[in-house]
This record gives structure tokens, C-alpha cells and sequence, in this order.
């Protein structure tokens, strides 16, 4: 988004020859049922009327944001950014909505989705201050996406972010958490950049 810093888009080819896609109010989900649903997220795409997904106050015209499922936020950066449609717009035809998330998402799914955003929600990225009501806009063509808020006011919002408690406090996952890279930097380990890997001095098996 282009405050207050400008998210990786990837190359999309989606619905070419529409320069500019539909402008929507985004709907997020509240944060602690955001952590339910990316916990369960593997059964949504069979139980597609589970209850958070079914109450979400959304039509076809919204744009759904999926935020905190990055490198650090869900951590490890998983396969969560297709998902799914609430029931409800499924039963009246809809087959594609906006979707944007700071996940990543499997190459066989499809859809109009916006993956891999950086920095990520968890990181203080332009995800952590989308809230309920914002008007997104998505030019595919420009590859651009546009939050329409004030500068001021995401001043505001961001003075009130706060980041999300430690997944751990010690061990691999903190040093994980700690060190990760962003998606536009390929999520590696922050002291492994520029390193080979060493060879294995003796077999320990």
C-alpha cells in the first residue's frame, strides 16, 4: 500500500485488460478470531461454514484482508492466503473476492489474491494498520495497491499498534521470530545472508 510504505506486489495477470479492480470496504476479521481461523485453516476449505467465516459482515464488493500470517506473525510464513469465501456469497454464485494477506498461498490455488505483503502486519507493516470500513484500491495493471486513509490518521493508528505477544520467549522459534527476513527478502535468516552453508566435518549418525 502506498502508506506509509509501499507493499511488495507481485506480477498478476488477473483479469487482463481491466486496468483498474473493484474498490471495496475491507472487512478484517478480529484479532483473535484472525489466530483462530489461520490455526484451523486447514479445515476451512472442507467445513466452509464455520462459524467465523459464516458471521463475517461482508459482500461481494469487499475486499477480505488476512493479516498476521507472515514470516513472524503466524510464524513461518505458511500456505494460508487462499482463503476461503464466506458460505453465505457462495450460495448466491460468488466464485472470486479480493483477498489480501501477508501469507503465502499453494500455486495450484487461484483467485484474485495479493500475497507475500511487506513488511508484514507482525513487523508493523501497512497490513497491522487496515481496520474495518478502509477503502483499498487494487490497479493489477499499475501494480499498485492504494490505501485510501489519511496520513494523519495512519499516524494515529500507528502510535496505537502494538505487535502481537511472542510466539517464544527462548529456543528455535524465538530465534526464528528474531531473525527472519521479509518476504521481498526472500524470508531467510538474517545471519545466514551471504553465507554458503559448511561442510559436514564427520558423520554423526
Amino acid at each position: 500500500m502506498d502508506r506509509p510504505r509501499t507493499g511488495c506486489i507481485p506480477r498478476a495477470g488477473h483479469r487482463i485488460g481491466r486496468e483498474r479492480e473493484r474498490l471495496g470496504a475491507v472487512n478484517l476479521r478480529a484479532e483473535e478470531e484472525l489466530r483462530e481461523v489461520e490455526e484451523q485453516h486447514n479445515n476451512l476449505a472442507s467445513e466452509r461454514d464455520d462459524l467465523r467465516i459464516v458471521k463475517l459482515d461482508v459482500d461481494a464488493n469487499c475486499v477480505m484482508v488476512l493479516k498476521n500470517c507472515g514470516p513472524k506473525g503466524y510464524p513461518g510464513f505458511p500456505e494460508v492466503g487462499n482463503f476461503a469465501l464466506p458460505a453465505k456469497l457462495l450460495k448466491k454464485g460468488v466464485t472470486d473476492m479480493i483477498r489480501i494477506s501477508d501469507a503465502r498461498m499453494s500455486g495450484t490455488a487461484y483467485g484474485t489474491v495479493v500475497l507475500h505483503t511487506a513488511p508484514e502486519a507482525a513487523a508493523g507493516g501497512p497490513l497491522a494498520l487496515v481496520r474495518n470500513g478502509d477503502i483499498i484500491e487494487l490497479d493489477v495493471a499499475k501494480r499498485r495497491i492504494h490505501l485510501h486513509v489519511s496520513d494523519e490518521e495512519l499516524a494515529r493508528r500507528k502510535t496505537k499498534w502494538k505487535p502481537l505477544p511472542p510466539h517464544a520467549t527462548r529456543g528455535w522459534v524465538k530465534l526464528y521470530c528474531d531473525t527472519v527476513l521479509q518476504a521481498d527478502r526472500g524470508v531467510d535468516l538474517d545471519f545466514l545472508v551471504g553465507s554458503s552453508g559448511s561442510k559436514v566435518g564427520k558423520v554423526s549418525h
